[in-house]
């Protein structure tokens, strides 16, 4: 399913709970794993330039080594990279080079945003800038889960009928159908009284793109939508929250802060997912974008 997987991580260890997940994806698919981690932030923007010619990049690359060494060590298409750079740069154009098919990323504290921020002059997180530039999915994960068999049961999907959407749809319905997993699309509309047409909506416009996943729910509330959906996450016991990354917002800038799919990543139960291009699943079936399956 997954041939090409990168981590994010750091030298806090903040980023232990990907870098946990990551490795065991990996053995399980028998995937290339690149952990990597952006050199700058601690050295300042001037002094970027010069981590490679000075050795750092490689210091740092030895101590990562050897605080993953017990998880690297079942990988042996592993390698870990330090290169110095803008961190979400950095992990997108690797992304593009290895054709990767997952990206992991943790959560990172406010205090280490806030000093990005203001060394860079740039508004919002390595995480958000990512989710919405990736071409392949974006796995968050906030806290320790486990790699179980089979790896998802119940996924939910979050839809505003957007263009976005429909990519983050059509990717859980290609989850579901490989794993013969429940999934639920849910839509949260503004005002209660929208709920009714949005219900009619929902199984109007994406019944026929689900056509062969075992079991198939809709549900539309009204509210805050990270609240939501997340309290729907909790109370139907989800293993995986599919979004899509965007803001109607038209500054770029605003629309870095406070995204939902953000919201709902750093607080969700489990991981979410976030997938804003159309994205086929390395796996046995292959699905066009009305579910349909393609020979050959």
């Amino acid at each position: 399913m997954f041939k090409d997987i990168i981590v994010g991580i750091s030298l806090t260890g903040i980023d232990d709970c990907a870098m946990k997940l990551a490795t065991e994806l990996a053995e399980k698919f028998e995937a290339n794993l690149y952990p990597i981690h952006v050199a700058g932030m601690e050295q300042g923007w001037g002094s970027i330039q010069h981590l490679e010619h000075s050795g750092e990049t490689e210091r740092l690359k030895k101590q990562l080594e050897e605080r993953y060494s017990l998880s690297l060590e079942k990988l042996p298409n592993s390698e870990v990279m330090v290169v110095p750079g803008i961190p979400h740069n950095e992990l997108l154009r690797l992304a593009r080079k290895k054709k990767t098919d997952l990206i992991v990323m943790g959560p990172h504290t406010k205090e280490y945003e806030e000093k990005r921020s203001h060394m860079w002059g740039m508004a919002g997180s390595t995480l958000e800038r990512v989710s919405q530039k990736a071409r392949c999915p974006i796995l968050i994960i906030r806290k320790d889960v486990v790699c179980k068999e089979p790896l998802f049961e119940r996924i939910l999907v979050a839809t505003d009928f957007s263009k976005q959407a429909e990519c983050a749809i059509n990717y859980g319905g290609q989850l579901a159908r490989q794993y013969n997993a429940q999934i639920k699309l849910i839509n949260v509309t503004e005002e209660e009284s929208q709920n009714a047409e949005s219900m009619k909506r929902l199984k109007g416009e994406y019944e026929a793109r689900l056509r062969g996943v075992k079991e198939c729910g809709y549900e539309v509330c009204s509210g805050e939508a990270a609240v939501e959906i997340l309290h729907i996450a909790q109370e139907s016991n989800t293993d995986l929250i599919v979004m899509a990354h965007h803001s109607k917002e038209q500054d770029p800038e605003k629309a870095f802060l406070g995204s939902t799919v953000t919201q709902v990543a750093l607080n969700a139960p489990c991981p979410t997912m976030s997938v804003n291009h159309y994205f086929d699943l390395r796996c046995g079936l292959m699905y066009d974008q009305s579910g349909q399956v393609i020979d050959g």
